[in-house]
């Protein structure tokens, strides 16, 4: 396992990080201690939950895991969706990113967040608001670096203008999708990170289970079926030529040796911008599979072969003519 620089804050995480959604879900406290288990001993040292994850249970399970060996690890764990029934229990105000600290603290065990991040933009609360609050835990102690997940480029730099402005905690970590079939993050998100030495963890990098080849082999059946069982992963991975571009991606890595999900890994691994992504899986098998993609030499070669089984998105301007390779490929 490689170690890489969480942006510019002198932390070192692993090259993959854990998520967690699956704790307390698909997998239960055993088969959840059993995947840590394997990702400890494979040298991963980041892991990533949020406070909605199983209705909370995630970062409960996650808690009684890394009661042992708290300090060795890296935590994240993210605010802003609905975490309760009244009216309040959801968005990034003041009031409610106090209580929701706190709660996460609670669950997970431990004195501090290493890294909270954002789950969304709240078009309903000021961002100097929620850049206060979050400034606020950090001075506490509580949260130690601060990131956003899913957010627009242009909303992360607001962001980060307004804590330059006002002496605030800045974003040190964005958390965007990124896959061989959903590429957009290369447009204006992963220059822009890299521009700014913010670290990069993406989620969804096997496109929920699309790139790991299961869906073309039988039609894919039971626990495989996420993206039918799944109303969001339908949607989101719905679209023809995704399964058209993940066919041929499953047929080029067993052609060249490799394990589908393993090359997807590797892949959205390489590109410069990005420090870690995010692995999930329901069974220790599952995550065996996952971290075969340490192993793999990803050359320049490999990656434009890969990267060329999908289109590129358009470039932020019209003029496409001045703009040079994307990095990494």
């Amino acid at each position: 396992m490689e170690y890489r620089l969480l942006g510019d804050t002198g932390v070192q995480v692993s090259e993959f990080c854990l998520g967690t959604m699956t704790f307390g879900r698909e997998a239960d406290r055993r088969e959840s201690a059993a995947i840590f288990g394997r990702c400890r001993d494979a040298g991963i040292n980041l892991f990533d939950c949020a406070n909605n994850y199983s209705n909370g249970e995630a970062e409960r399970i996650l808690g009684e895991l890394i009661a042992g060996c708290r300090n060795e690890l890296v935590i994240t764990t993210k605010v802003a969706n609905k975490t309760g029934n009244t009216i309040n229990d959801r968005g990034l105000s003041r009031r409610h990113l106090m209580t929701a600290c706190e709660a996460s603290l609670r669950r997970l065990k431990t004195d501090r967040i290493d890294l909270y991040i954002l789950h969304r933009f709240d078009e309903k609360t000021p961002l100097e608001e929620t850049l206060r609050a979050l400034d606020d835990l950090v001075a506490q102690g509580k949260v130690l670096y601060i990131g956003a997940s899913n957010f627009a480029a242009w909303q992360t730099m607001k962001a980060l203008g307004i804590s330059a402005r006002e002496g605030l905690a800045a974003f040190k970590c964005l958390q965007p999708m990124y896959n061989l079939v959903k590429r957009q993050a290369e447009v204006e998100i992963l220059p822009m990170a890299l521009a700014e030495k913010i670290g990069v963890i993406v989620y969804n990098p096997l496109g929920g289970g699309l790139l790991t080849g299961k869906y073309a082999q039988a039609g894919g059946t039971g626990a495989e079926r996420r993206l039918d069982a799944n109303a969001m992963y339908g949607s989101r991975y719905g679209e023809a030529w995704m399964h058209e571009t993940a066919g041929r991606f499953a047929a080029f890595a067993r052609a060249e040796g490799f394990i589908p999900a393993a090359l997807a890994l590797a892949w959205a691994a390489h590109h410069p911008a990005v420090t870690a992504p995010i692995l999930g899986a329901r069974s220790v098998a599952q995550i065996d599979e996952a971290l075969r993609a340490a192993d793999i030499p990803m050359t320049p070669e490999l990656y434009g072969r890969i990267s060329a089984l999908s289109p590129a998105p358009p470039t932020a301007t019209d003029r496409s003519e001045t703009v040079k390779a994307a990095p990494g490929a």
